[in-house]
């Protein structure tokens, strides 16, 4: 079970600083690798910064993922894979990553921390802010339209690791006292592409529900196997608010289970964020639609 290693004081809204400064890798002693391959033809070596009154991971070449484990006591047996976001330049391992799981652990759900493989990034920290300040612009201007199987090459190395997460909880399911059959995943941004891919066109994969947090809503083909999916984004999110919700008219064409909050503030990239705007609520919107879908209780 992770310890609380990498607890910091939540912020509030006024004091988040939005300079990136370069930090030392935090000490991660119950990351656990994956087994997908080291990034093919990777050169830079993974880094760390804050931002916001968080951390976040780039030039990440081999892939994790880190158990934050319920107490036995009042564990439900269902698990939640957790893909914090980026652009897959960088993860928001604490907001989005960290903060979210031990949450969940304390509903009684097991969680793990999916440090996935990442595009490379400029070492230097003013190059690579640059470079993240033009990709956002232009996700601004042009928010993402992605087709499963566009998803396939785009995503090859992040799906890989997805999946290989799936495989590796599965194998230790009971060691973890997790239920094989109730392992979902939960995604921000670049990772709630990552979960639809996941969901979508995974390879052996199967989550048994997805949650897609300030996410792209592009309509998509939906298999017949698609499972319930639960989605949060704020009608101010400056990437995904105003290219519609074929996402969701998706899933209910295809008559399969959603669940869709649209907050009327919140910007981009709130996650666990103490803000005075309703998005805050997601996290408890999300518990009480896995508690409906029968999450929060041991399987009779």
């Amino acid at each position: 079970m992770e310890k609380n290693d990498h607890a910091v004081a939540a912020p509030v809204p006024e004091q988040l600083d939005h300079t990136m400064t370069a930090i030392a890798i935090p000490d991660q002693p119950n990351a656990i690798e994956i087994g997908t391959a080291p990034l093919p033809g990777a050169t830079a070596q993974e880094a760390w910064h804050s931002q916001y009154g968080s951390r976040f991971a780039r030039n990440v070449t081999v892939a994790t993922i880190t158990p934050f484990l319920p107490d036995p006591a009042s564990a439900s047996g269902a698990a939640v894979v957790v893909a914090p976001g980026g652009g897959f330049l960088t993860l928001s391992m604490e907001n989005e990553g960290w903060d979210v799981a031990r949450a969940l652990a304390k509903r009684g759900v097991a969680a793990f921390v999916l440090k996935y493989r990442l595009n490379q990034t400029p070492a230097d920290m003013a190059e690579f802010k640059r470079s993240m300040d033009e990709m956002f612009s232009n996700t601004g201007r042009r928010p993402p339209r992605p087709d499963p199987e566009q998803m396939k090459v785009h995503l090859a190395p992040q799906l890989e690791d997805s999946c290989a997460a799936f495989a590796l909880i599965r194998n230790r399911a009971a060691e973890w006292k997790i239920d094989p059959d109730r392992i979902g995943m939960v995604g921000f941004s670049a990772g709630a592409m990552l979960t639809l891919a996941t969901a979508l066109v995974g390879e052996n994969a199967k989550p048994a529900f997805i949650g897609a947090i300030y996410g792209p809503l592009a309509a998509l083909t939906i298999p017949a196997d698609a499972p319930p999916l639960f989605v949060a984004l704020a009608a101010d999110d400056p990437f995904f608010a105003n290219s519609g919700f074929g996402l969701i008219e998706s899933w209910r064409a295809a008559k399969k289970p959603v669940e869709f909050h649209l907050y009327e503030q919140g910007g981009h990239g709130f996650g666990m964020y103490p803000k005075e705007t309703t998005s805050t609520g997601w996290f408890n919107a999300f518990v009480s639609w896995l508690t409906m879908h029968g999450m929060l209780k041991p399987k009779a």
